[in-house]
């Protein structure tokens, strides 16, 4: 998806304008024609401010079809028809191309029984979650009235939105759709910062495979160069971070047993603020290790 400037968009005639933003909202583009004439928006806020109060305050037979314009999650037969290029990367941000047969037996289940009780699919910001917690927060809304379901779709498609256009609009201002998950290990039988120690982060998974999602290796200052997860919202989830402690201490001359009594920490937490910041240190020695969330 290339960026337009938002000065572009303000400036672009309509037709160009609606072209532009047409699959910000999955096959709805009457959303940016309804719109288009409340130009010029000041800034990427009040763009997203205009797109949700077009759809909030749309009759209910036009909301409803705009639930029902969104696919399936993890259906097979739609994947194979062909998604529109963003469900199709969203569903697979969330690990939705990868699944186990349990986790699609999961996924049909919860999309038939969603189905049979609200006559419309299931809606959620996929970008928003993991496999788990999106199957977690399918039985919780079953539980829903039809009503409530139909408000709570209509909030997802404004996330949904908010991040199609943060990734299309470049703009002064920034929409707060980002998280960032960042780490840090602290030498505590040194009293500095430990350098050169492998990172992996791993997301967890109930019914399939659990999936290395990043790796780094501690700078100078204990820190990876970058966040473990940046630029994008916080998956909803469980994950584990594994620090290879073993051969930074042997490469410093501090006596260990063999095996060492500490090689590979893993440490297990979840993450349940998607635009949140988590920062998961480590204080080690050769023989303890402790950790909370800082900020």
């Amino acid at each position: 998806m290339s960026q337009v400037s938002l000065s572009d968009l303000n400036a672009a005639d309509k037709a160009d304008f609606v072209a532009a933003l047409a699959n910000v909202v999955e096959y709805s583009p009457w959303i940016a024609e309804g719109i288009a004439g409340q130009r010029p928006f000041a800034g990427i806020n009040q763009l997203l401010d205009a797109i949700k109060a077009a759809i909030q305050s749309a009759a209910p037979d036009v909301q409803l079809a705009l639930i029902r314009a969104h696919p399936d999650l993890a259906n097979k037969t739609q994947r194979a028809a062909g998604l529109t290029a963003e469900s199709n990367a969203e569903q697979n941000s969330a690990g939705l191309d990868r699944l186990s047969e349990a986790e699609y037996a999961a996924f049909e289940r919860a999309n038939d029984a969603y189905r049979a009780k609200f006559s419309f699919p299931y809606i959620v910001c996929a970008r928003r979650h993991t496999k788990d917690s999106i199957l977690r927060d399918f039985e919780t809304r079953l539980q829903n009235i039809a009503k409530t379901e139909t408000r709570r779709a209509i909030e997802e498609i404004c996330r949904i939105a908010a991040l199609r256009l943060d990734q299309l609009v470049a703009a002064d201002d920034k929409l707060n759709v980002h998280g960032r998950l960042s780490t840090h290990v602290l030498d505590n039988h040194n009293g500095r910062p430990a350098p050169g120690i492998a990172v992996e982060l791993v997301e967890l998974a109930a019914l399939g495979e659990s999936r290395v999602i990043a790796r780094a290796v501690t700078n100078h200052d204990g820190r990876t160069d970058a966040p473990l997860i940046g630029g994008r919202p916080l998956p909803i989830g469980r994950y584990e971070l594994r620090f290879s402690v073993g051969k930074y201490f042997a490469a410093r001359g501090v006596q260990m047993s063999d095996p060492p009594f500490l090689d590979e920490i893993p440490l297990r937490f979840a993450i349940s603020e998607p635009e949140g910041h988590y920062h998961v240190p480590l204080l080690v020695t050769p023989w303890s290790y402790s950790t909370y969330r800082g900020s």
